[in-house]
């Protein structure tokens, strides 16, 4: 454990240092003057200097002048409440510029300290996926609208010939001509979903209550695609509205669950969460706002997992761990909750699966 003059006596137990030490993010302890008062071994590594310098100067002196860190601290240290920031840029004399998620929370037995964590690889690359995938979705957007008119009406034509061959045809060729109306059926059917991307009106948002949302995508579940799987709920009751729309909503709670049955076994079971998460914001790039996106809502199932390789493009447009799949549903999943302001993400390990969604709530402002 580290220690200095003026330093904090951070553990009573002696283990407890070293399971600090441990953790492979930087945890910096720091008072209201902003002095560091303790940091473990990561956080010297991520500042570059050993503890015994650290120790000896404020924080102030290795973060850049006006760094939002210094300013949640304050706020940590006026309202007492804990509060986490995602894709903040930190600068570092020595480090330079990395983007970090950071919680800072105080801590009741050491009054007018908070303790100070820093994480380098979570929802920051997650956002740079979630932005990935709009852009991926965005080029569906002009695939879809330029095989909605050059590939449809063709397609028409052909079926139509068909048709007509079918007419005379001997029985013995009426199979092939049967087999061309179906697969220019199974293409069109295929362009349709395709246009669901091109559709670029505003979301009309209102108030919806998810746990009514979920409550009727369990019902459409177990009495179709996952009847005889283990539904669980677990929500939380005071959980306020979402802002968004609720057909849409739907759609995207029906494809998770349907992946998600399909990824289990028929005596499996799927995990459906809801929980307030009032600290949750993000930095959106090219804007200065923070969005808060405090209402989590999760998918969770007990399959073997998604492939390593495939997890950082799941939700891109043709991505699929099925062999009969299209890989538009995760696609459209991401589209559709994009366009409500919020981001979809997944964490993958054998027997279990996270598809986690974070969304705005509504505030009672108009729109």
């Amino acid at each position: 454990m580290a220690s200095a003059a003026g330093s904090v006596q951070i553990a009573r137990k002696p283990e407890a240092a070293a399971i600090l030490d441990a953790l492979p993010h930087p945890v910096i302890m720091i008072d209201r003057d902003l002095r560091i008062g303790y940091v473990n071994d990561s956080a010297e590594q991520f500042f570059a200097a050993s503890a015994a310098v650290l120790l000896r100067h404020r924080l102030s002196d290795f973060v850049a002048f006006g760094s939002p860190v210094l300013s949640l601290i304050q706020q940590v240290l006026e309202d007492g409440a804990s509060v986490n920031e995602y894709g903040i840029e930190v600068g570092t004399p020595r480090g330079g510029d990395r983007a970090v998620d950071i919680q800072v929370t105080p801590v009741s037995e050491y009054p007018d300290h908070v303790l100070l964590i820093l994480q380098l690889r979570t929802m920051a690359h997650k956002m740079d996926r979630q932005l990935t995938h709009r852009s991926a979705a965005r080029s569906v957007t002009g695939m879809a609208a330029i095989l909605a008119h050059e590939i449809k009406n063709p397609l028409s034509g052909i079926r139509g010939a068909a048709q007509l061959l079918e007419l005379s045809a001997p029985a013995e060729d009426r199979t092939l001509t049967r087999l061309i109306c179906d697969e220019t059926d199974r293409i069109c059917k295929l362009v349709d979903r395709m246009e669901v991307f091109s559709d670029e009106r505003p979301v009309p948002r209102e108030p919806v209550n998810i746990h009514l949302v979920l409550g009727h995508v369990k019902q459409l579940a177990q009495t179709g695609f996952a009847r005889g799987i283990r539904i669980v709920e677990e929500y939380d009751p005071s959980l306020p509205p979402v802002l968004g729309d609720k057909d849409q909503l739907i759609q995207v709670f029906l494809n998770l669950v349907k992946n998600a049955a399909e990824a289990t076994t028929s005596d499996g079971e799927i995990v459906l969460t809801t929980a307030y998460r009032p600290g949750v914001r993000l930095s959106m790039p090219g804007s200065r706002d923070r969005v808060s996106l405090p209402l989590e809502i999760c998918v969770i199932d007990d399959g073997p997992g998604v492939p390593e390789d495939l997890l950082p493009h799941l939700f891109d447009p043709f991505v699929t761990t099925k062999s009969s799949g299209t890989g538009l549903g995760l696609a459209l999943v991401a589209k559709i909750i994009g366009d409500h302001g919020g981001i979809v993400e997944c964490e993958s390990q054998p027997h279990r699966t996270v598809l986690r969604v974070l969304l705005p709530m509504h505030t009672g402002e108009p729109e």
